[in-house]
Formats: structure tokens, C-alpha cells, sequence
């Protein structure tokens, strides 16, 4: 007898949808200019964001439907209070393959160990500039010393690979891509430079700076090569240096978007699926768990939302679209 073929959860442009990025908080411990403006304040209510039981819930049933990859997100998603154990029942759920955090790292210190054992895999890390007063200007304080400490604590419990996200920003951070990317090949972590998309008016006004003026730069100093490695399945294309020992990823949303290839839903802590960081498609899947929806009218929910799935952003068309924030939307 042949084996069950594996489930395939596919929007209706043929793209396999295999990976959930699930915020856990909309809350954070920074203001980063790109992502929140200064003034916000309009968070959820906690009693409107997902219990634990219902993450798990709505996990499985991704999983089920063969959702393989799980990365939980926030705001800053450590400053949701027993993490470690969400972070451990999903590692539990059958069908989760690979799960794994982003997070600022200000809080990652004293939780790195824990999360490690729980069954986390990996880590991105957002980090922006090595200054202290770049930190300082982007991200609202100066958490650096923290930040590294994070870094390094994770990489001293062995969660590998960690991934450093610098989001690339004209006459701020633009003149440390050597110095970023020398750091990260001394420590082996890998690299992911960001070219910042116009979500909300934070993203909007942020210096934007192509990365086609940044590659070459890098490939010329470290010798870069382009490679095939597969790296968490996400957007980014890979360099390599000649020893293949350090990767550099590029994620250009902008300049070279990668919507052909979108393999990605994103779940808010209120339980708002959105299907596109750069369209407004979205379906509340809230209201069907505190209603008592079975496991197979979730499942169909899923299923029924991934056909509003659009078929690419509009960033360049209409930048002015998007008017919530990445904070909102779930990293």
C-alpha cells in the first residue's frame, strides 16, 4: 500500500504555504524608527490576544495541513511572560519541523538556555548598527550592551544558526556594512541585510537605501560568491565567501521582490491571519476559536483564508496603502 501523500496547504496561485510567523505580543521593549512611530500607543488588549492553548490550537492545524516551518514574532515576542513553555509545547506539536524566534536579544540572556532545551532551533536577531549612538537613534535606547549579550549568550547555549537582520538605511547605518558583516563572519552568525518596506507611516519615512548599492561592496571586500545554501526557507538570496564558511543573505522586497515565491502567512497576537505584509487581505480566526470551532472547521477556516492570499504587494504602486504597523502585523 502506498503512503498517505503529505498534506499540502497551496493558495490559489500554485504557491506551497509552509511557513506561519506568529506574533506573540504586539508589545516591545524599543521604538525602532521603521516600525512603530514615536506616539503609538494603540496596542491590543490582552484579553484579546491568543491564549496559549488557542496558539497551540491554531499551530496544529497549520501543521496538520502541512505547515512545517513555525517562527514566533512579536513586538518583542520575550516579553511575553512563560514563553519557554509555549516555545515547548509547539516543539512537541507532530508536523512542527522547525521552530524558531526573532527578537531584539534584550532580553535574551537570561533566556537563551531555557529556550534552547525547550526545543527552540534558531534564532534572527535584529540589529541594526555596532555604534552605540546609531542604536541609540534607531532604536529609541541605547540597548547594545544588552543586545550583545543576548547574542552571545544564545550562541554560548548553542542555538544555531543565529541570524543577524540589519535593515539597511541611507546616511544612518549604510557606511558599518563591512564592519556588521566582519563581526558576524568572526562570530559565525549569518548576515541578512533589509532593504526597510513603507508598512505604516514608520516605514514610510525611513531612509530607504537600495541593497543593489550595497552588494557590491560586500562581494569585492569578502569575496563573495552567490550560493544555493537553504537557510530557514525564507526570502533571502545567499553569498558566499570562497571557503563557504560565511553567508551574507540579501532580502530585497523592493528592488527585487520575491513575491512569485511567497511561501509565508503571518498571525497577529489578536488572531488576525494576514496573508501580505503589503495588502490588506486578512482573516480573523479569533471569533472560530472562542466560538467552539471544531478541529476541521479550523482546518477549512485556513484553508478559506489562504484563497485571499493576494498574488504580490504594491509597495512601489502604492506605498500609502498599508496603514498598520509591522509592530501590528507580526514581524
Amino acid at each position: 500500500m502506498n503512503p498517505a501523500p503529505a498534506p499540502c496547504l497551496q493558495d490559489r496561485f500554485g504557491r506551497r504555504i509552509d511557513y506561519l510567523r506568529l506574533s506573540v505580543t504586539d508589545r516591545c521593549d524599543l521604538r525602532c524608527s521603521y516600525c512603530r512611530p514615536k506616539n503609538f500607543d494603540g496596542y491590543a488588549e490582552p484579553a484579546d490576544w491568543l491564549s496559549f492553548a488557542e496558539i497551540e490550537r491554531v499551530v496544529a492545524a497549520f501543521a496538520r495541513l502541512g505547515v512545517a516551518r513555525v517562527r514566533l514574532t512579536g513586538g518583542e515576542p520575550l516579553l511575553r511572560r512563560n514563553l519557554v513553555d509555549l516555545v515547548g509545547n509547539l516543539a512537541a506539536l507532530p508536523g512542527v519541523q522547525d521552530l524558531s524566534l526573532s527578537t531584539n536579544a534584550t532580553q535574551l540572556a537570561k533566556h537563551a538556555v531555557a529556550l534552547k532545551a525547550a526545543g527552540l532551533r534558531r534564532i534572527n536577531v535584529s540589529l541594526d548598527s555596532l555604534d552605540r549612538d546609531c542604536v541609540a537613534q534607531v532604536c529609541g535606547r541605547d540597548t547594545l550592551g544588552a543586545i550583545l549579550e543576548g547574542i552571545l549568550a544564545a550562541k554560548a547555549a548553542g542555538i544555531a544558526p543565529i541570524k543577524l537582520n540589519m535593515v539597511l538605511m541611507k546616511g544612518i547605518n549604510d557606511h558599518e556594512v563591512e564592519h556588521m558583516a566582519e563581526f558576524c563572519i568572526a562570530h559565525g552568525f549569518i548576515l541578512r541585510m533589509i532593504e526597510a518596506m513603507p508598512i505604516g507611516e514608520a516605514g514610510r519615512n525611513t531612509h530607504f537605501l537600495s541593497l543593489e548599492a550595497v552588494r557590491p561592496r560586500l562581494v569585492e571586500r569578502f569575496g563573495l560568491q552567490p550560493c544555493s545554501l537553504e537557510l530557514g526557507g525564507g526570502p533571502a538570496r545567499y553569498w558566499a565567501t570562497a571557503d563557504g564558511q560565511a553567508q551574507i543573505g540579501f532580502i530585497t522586497p523592493i528592488t527585487q521582490h520575491f513575491c512569485a515565491t511567497c511561501n509565508r502567512v503571518r498571525l497577529a497576537v489578536d488572531g488576525t491571519l494576514y496573508l501580505c505584509l503589503g495588502q490588506e487581505e486578512r482573516f480573523e480566526l479569533r471569533p472560530l476559536l472562542r466560538d467552539g470551532a471544531s478541529d476541521a472547521e479550523l482546518e477549512a477556516a485556513i484553508r478559506s483564508a489562504i484563497e485571499l492570499k493576494p498574488n504580490k504587494h504594491e509597495f512601489i504602486e502604492a506605498p500609502g496603502q498599508i496603514m498598520r504597523f509591522m509592530s501590528q502585523t507580526g514581524g
